[in-house]
Order: structure tokens, then C-alpha cells, then sequence
């Protein structure tokens, strides 16, 4: 079935648009490599006549340790990412973990996005609702599908039709997620653009014990399989050296599910095949 067509400065998500790709490191390290990451996706996703948008996380608020690295926070990050629109151009998304960050974020970015953990906080769900933004709502690894028909509601009652939802993976016992299909057409009955989430939908949360661990080598089939099915956009976090460590030694943040960018342009070229031979969803 159509869905309705989300705008966000210049790519549609929706309404019959070509498959879209939301992507990025997981959380900003510095502006420096901000900015190589996003220009070198640009490259590529343009090479490829897919509609993109840059995703990386000012702040990941819920991070397994307490040490763990979380990015630069909301002031430097927001920065950040008004550098990389300024150089290449390209929309941007980031989390928004609470009310007071709605305000600072919306005059940034171009997408707010909702984390899993926080897609019932009513009040962050409005406050997004009415910034003006489109909002993003990844669905909680403990709601089934049709529950975010509750999400929908909510935004819509505070003036929006700007919604994305997007699929990330379910709870399936311990520190373990599973993708259940039939979500995404479940999902899509509301009317609204839905997005696939091919590297969180691998994570094994707090599979390490200080920290998640991941599967990589099944994005790529879970991204296929996805396309397949029928989606509106595809979300994956992309890093040039997934396996690499920070300056002080600590792991990146969600590296173990992190897609290596040498491997996204074969992973694109493969999804426009499956996406034309799949025909109109």
C-alpha cells in the first residue's frame, strides 16, 4: 500500500518515492570525521540514485556502562551536524532523549528521531509532534507492531502528519533481539512512511556486559529481506572501521552492528535489483 509522503528538505520518504537510506556513525566522534563520514556516504548514495539523509547521535543516553562513550553532547554534536548541512548539504538526524532538547535539536535538524526506549514518553512524543520537524519513532524492542498505531495517535494529536516508524528488531529473551516481517506491512497499514532498521535489528543488547554486542554479518541479508518485503527507507549505522577503538581507548559506540562503508555499495546495488524486480509496494 502508498503511504503518505514525508518531506525533509530535499528527500521524500514515502508516497511512492525511491527507497531511501538513513546513515551514519552511531554517535559523532569529532567534526572531522563527521564531515568525511558524510561526505563519502554523499559519494556514494548519489552514485547510486539513492535519496540520502545523515544520521549520527549528538548523545546516546543509554549506553550499557556508565563509561561508556556517549558522544559529544548536545551543544557540540548539534554543532557538529550544522557543519556537515552547511558543507555537503544533506538533511540530518539525530536522537532527542527529553522535552528540553526538542527546541536546540529542531532548529538543527532536520529529522527528530525517537529512540526504541523512548517511544511511549508521551511527552516527548509532543513535543516533537509540535516542532515542526518530522519526527522519527523507532518502535520499542518490547511493543508488537500494532501498538505504534498508539505512537501515531499521539503525534497526530499535536498537529502532525509528518511520521516515520521504524522497525529495529524485538526482545527474544536475553540479549537478544529477533525481526518479525510482518511488522513492516503491519506498520505501514497506518499510512505512514516505514523504515527498516538492518544494524540495530543484529545488536545483542548488553551482550558483552558493559556493553552490546552485534551480529554484522546479517545486516546485509536483513537489509535484502526487508527491501523485499516492502519498505520506505532503510536505516543503517555505517562506519569506515566499525572495529576501531577511540583516542582513549574505549570501543565505539554499537560497532559490533555497524555496516562497514567499503560494503554499502554492493549492499545498494543489490537492494535496487530486489527493489526492481519486487515491483511497487
Amino acid at each position: 500500500m502508498a503511504t503518505r509522503a514525508v518531506r525533509i528538505a530535499g528527500v521524500t520518504i514515502g508516497g511512492g518515492a525511491p527507497l531511501a537510506l538513513i546513515g551514519g556513525p552511531c554517535a559523532i566522534e569529532n567534526e572531522a570525521h563527521a564531515l568525511m563520514m558524510a561526505e563519502r556516504l554523499q559519494a556514494i548514495t548519489a552514485g547510486a540514485g539513492v535519496p540520502f539523509i545523515y544520521k549520527s547521535s549528538y548523545d546516546k543516553a543509554n549506553r550499557s556502562s556508565v563509561h561508556s562513550y556517549r558522544g559529544p553532547g548536545l551543544k557540540e554534536g548539534l554543532r557538529i551536524l550544522a557543519r556537515v548541512k552547511d558543507v555537503t548539504g544533506l538533511a540530518v538526524l539525530s536522537d532527542v532523549h527529553d522535552v528540553s532538547e526538542v527546541g536546540p535539536a529542531a532548529e538543527i535538524l532536520d529529522v527528530l528521531q525517537v529512540p526504541a526506549f523512548l517511544c511511549r514518553q508521551t511527552d516527548l512524543l509532543l513535543a516533537c509532534a509540535r516542532s515542526g520537524r518530522p519526527v522519527n519513532v523507532k518502535k520499542g524492542q518490547f511493543l508488537a507492531p500494532r501498538d505504534m498505531g498508539n505512537v501515531v495517535e499521539k503525534i497526530r494529536s499535536a498537529g502532525s502528519e509528518d511520521i516515520l516508524l521504524t522497525e529495529r528488531g524485538t526482545s527474544f529473551g536475553y540479549n537478544n533481539l529477533v525481526v518479525d516481517f510482518r511488522g513492516l506491512p503491519i506498520m505501514r497499514e497506518f499510512g505512514y512512511p516505514v523504515i527498516f532498521d538492518a544494524t540495530h535489528s543484529v545488536q545483542l543488547p548488553g551482550g558483552q556486559g558493559d556493553r552490546s554486542g552485534g551480529e554484522r554479518q546479517y545486516v546485509q541479508a536483513l537489509a535484502r529481506a526487508a527491501v523485499a518485503v516492502g519498505v520506505d527507507a532503510l536505516f543503517m549505522e555505517i562506519h569506515e572501521d566499525p572495529d576501531r577503538t577511540l583516542a582513549d581507548g574505549r570501543p565505539l559506540s554499537d560497532g559490533p552492528n555497524m555496516l562497514r562503508l567499503d560494503d554499502l555499495p554492493r549492499l545498494l546495488a543489490e537492494i535496487a535489483a530486489i527493489g526492481a524486480g519486487a515491483g511497487p509496494s
